[in-house]
């Protein structure tokens, strides 16, 4: 590339492509990042000709795109999904990571005849899940809500215990007792930092005035990478940090957010592009066909061995059941993780380091086609499906940053029991409008009398202190009818819709003896 023309116009065409590529993706079932790499070859030595065989910047520029992707997967990942599986999602992280470890290294011991250093290197390499690849094929296919965030979870924290296992494998330094305790340090560290940034960031996001809504995404992203940058300098793990301030970043109510999420889900896609696509750059196709016996050995063992024994450990405290254990098993997709950590030893300038490049891209290429192909199949067998309701709402929404209130755009699907709902029986939070109902494209007058059908859009203008509530409340109607939560919860008044409802009311509670104001009221006063 001899001129800035050519290399912006190859971009803007790489991308093009590349996101047109992200629909054959979709309907084939594996993630769009084997077509990135496939793109990336065919602009290097065996296609194109374009010379880039720089380890040390291919490292340096893998690691910032897993940033990106780690922030887009914390700030889309929501707190209230992933709680219930934290045990078990940080168990996978670092239980599941030193079994695996263990294991694959002696896969690599006993296959390649390394010694015990370099096959737990290789070991370490291989045992990290990718969150570009769990992240794209597994929010696809819907699972178990369980086993779909423990999933995620773990392929978001797992890359910190792992980078400091293959920084400390790699180096030359002797490994003693103290080890351990570094790494435990290390990711404290990490943890902490990311806590600090993500709860300070937050607090500073919702209390700063910025001049334009599009600086608030920048600020956001700028904190994301601040944790990584801080975390370095405390001496903890940078993507522990990462990880950790985005998702408390993503689950806080921030000025802009619907903006925010967006930027940080595009930024994701470009990371994913330019990372697989310049790892495709670099690899040297003609090297492959060497390491491909290795690779489908070792991939074998990792896959059949090496992950359900780490699984099956990780899980053991909390009596999975066998089925999710298998799935769990089969979904540890490799991707970007392992070929940009095989960049380390390279620069460390280990014996084995370029065999180990060559060897994570037979395995990523094979048992992503392999894996991410599989997995609904999989699941349907396994029957770890989740029974998802097809009436079940989905709910778009956008801010209306001025008057500190959230636009909700909600479509009637089929089978939703949304479906003969009056508005008036909606009883949404007080101060919540409905502004718009749409049949057909055509605008209908809201009124109480206005009954729901399927495929109508309506929207709801609800204040940012009652956004959650009504969101709850239009969940449990499409899931229950108008009498959802008429017996165990109190009823809240009805949205404005231009007309006072006439809508059944529960008798307040008479007051106590003794008190001069009703129980709803507060509390007595003798």
């Amino acid at each position: 590339m001899d001129s800035l023309e050519k290399v912006l116009g190859l971009t803007a065409v790489v991308l093009l492509v590349a996101m047109m590529a992200i629909r054959v993706s979709k309907k084939a079932g594996l993630p769009s990042m084997l077509l990135y790499l496939i793109m990336g070859m065919a602009l290097g030595n065996a296609g194109l000709g374009i010379d880039f065989s720089n380890a040390l910047l291919t490292e340096y520029l893998g690691l910032g795109a897993l940033v990106l992707i780690l922030a887009e997967g914390g700030l889309t990942t929501r707190w209230n999904n992933v709680k219930p599986a934290l045990g078990l999602g940080i168990s996978l992280a670092t239980v599941a990571v030193i079994v695996s470890i263990g294991v694959a290294g002696l896969g690599v011991h006993l296959l390649m005849g390394y010694d015990w250093r370099t096959s737990l290197l290789w070991g370490a390499v291989l045992s990290s899940t990718d969150a570009a690849a769990v992240f794209s094929v597994l929010r696809g296919v819907p699972v178990l809500r369980r086993v779909a965030a423990s999933l995620e979870l773990e392929s978001g924290l797992n890359d910190a215990p792992v980078v400091l296992a293959v920084l400390l494998l790699a180096g030359t330094q002797d490994i003693t007792w103290t080890a351990p305790l570094l790494v435990v340090f290390e990711l404290f560290a990490g943890a902490v930092v990311g806590l600090a940034i993500g709860f300070g960031g937050a607090w500073w996001l919702r209390r700063i005035a910025l001049p334009a809504g599009g600086l608030y995404p920048l600020a956001t992203m700028a904190l994301i990478v601040g944790a990584y940058t801080a975390g370095g300098l405390a001496h903890g793990s940078g993507f522990l940090a990462v990880y950790v301030c985005s998702l408390i970043l993503g689950n806080s109510s921030l000025p802009h957010r619907a903006n925010t999420l967006g930027f940080a889900e595009g930024l994701g896609w470009l990371a994913q592009i330019g990372l697989f696509v310049l790892l495709g750059l670099y690899a040297d196709p003609h090297r492959l066909p060497e390491m491909l016996l290795p690779g489908l050995l070792i991939g074998l063992w990792l896959l059949l061995v090496a992950r359900p024994l780490s699984v099956f450990a990780a899980t053991a405290p909390f009596k999975i059941p066998w089925r999710e254990q298998v799935f769990l098993s089969w979904s540890g997709l490799r991707g970007a993780v392992p070929i940009v950590l095989a960049m380390i030893p390279l620069v460390y300038g280990r014996d084995t380091a370029q065999d180990l490049v060559d060897l994570m891209l037979v395995v990523v290429i094979v048992y992503t086609l392999l894996q991410g192909t599989s997995l609904a199949w999989l699941a349907r067998k396994l029957g770890v499906l989740e029974v998802v309701a097809p009436h079940e709402v989905q709910i778009e929404a956008s801010t209306l940053d001025r008057m500190k209130a959230h636009v909700l755009q909600i479509a009637v699907p089929m089978d939703s029991k949304l479906h003969g709902v009056y508005l008036s029986e909606l009883r949404l939070p007080p101060s919540t409008t409905i502004a718009l109902v749409l049949r057909d494209g055509a605008p209908l007058q809201v009124a109480p009398t206005v009954r729901l059908q399927y495929g109508d859009e309506f929207l709801v203008v609800a204040p940012e202190n009652v956004r959650a509530a009504t969101e709850r409340r239009l969940r449990a109607v499409g899931r229950a009818g108008p009498l959802a939560g008429w017996f165990t919860r109190p009823v809240v008044r009805d949205a404005v819709v231009g007309v006072e409802p006439s809508v059944r009311r529960r008798p307040r509670p008479r007051p106590r003896r003794g008190s001069t104001r009703d129980v709803g009221d507060g509390p007595p006063t003798v």
